[in-house]
């Protein structure tokens, strides 16, 4: 199964919500990020593509690494994303929808059972920004 590489942020505001994004012509939600251009760190293109997509100014300070992560792609069948994830605390007032994004939300755990979420997000990165504990 072919890798698509990406960096991806799990935002988290004061309230305790995640942030998640959907494409135009997708259905899935997922954490905001985006692929790599040539000779780009994880950080450096996750910081390029938060501006792109949702007008954030973040410098590499602003993130904490979460790891790596892997799981089926949600929007390119056959695929498997592999993603260098990071944590980012925003108000969620600094947020708005840019480039290929057709829509954010701000989720609860109660809103992720119900919402589309790609399979990175359910398996992994979500389960991050909310412990056990909080569901």
């Amino acid at each position: 199964m072919p890798d698509i590489h990406v960096s991806a942020a799990v935002i988290v505001d004061d309230a305790g919500r995640v942030l998640v994004v959907r494409k135009h012509g997708t259905t899935r939600f997922m954490q905001p990020g985006g692929k790599p251009e040539p000779d780009e760190t994880p950080s450096q293109t996750l910081i390029r593509e938060l501006h792109e997509e949702l007008g954030l100014q973040l410098d590499e300070g602003d993130l904490e690494p979460l790891g790596t992560f892997v799981s089926e792609a949600a929007n390119e069948p056959g695929h498997r994303v592999v993603a260098e994830a990071f944590s980012v605390s925003i108000a969620s007032a600094e947020v708005a929808v840019q480039a290929e994004l057709a829509e954010l939300r701000w989720i609860t755990p109660a809103d992720a059972e119900t919402l589309p979420l790609a399979p990175l997000s359910v398996e992994h990165l979500l389960p991050l920004a909310w412990p056990v504990a909080d569901r």
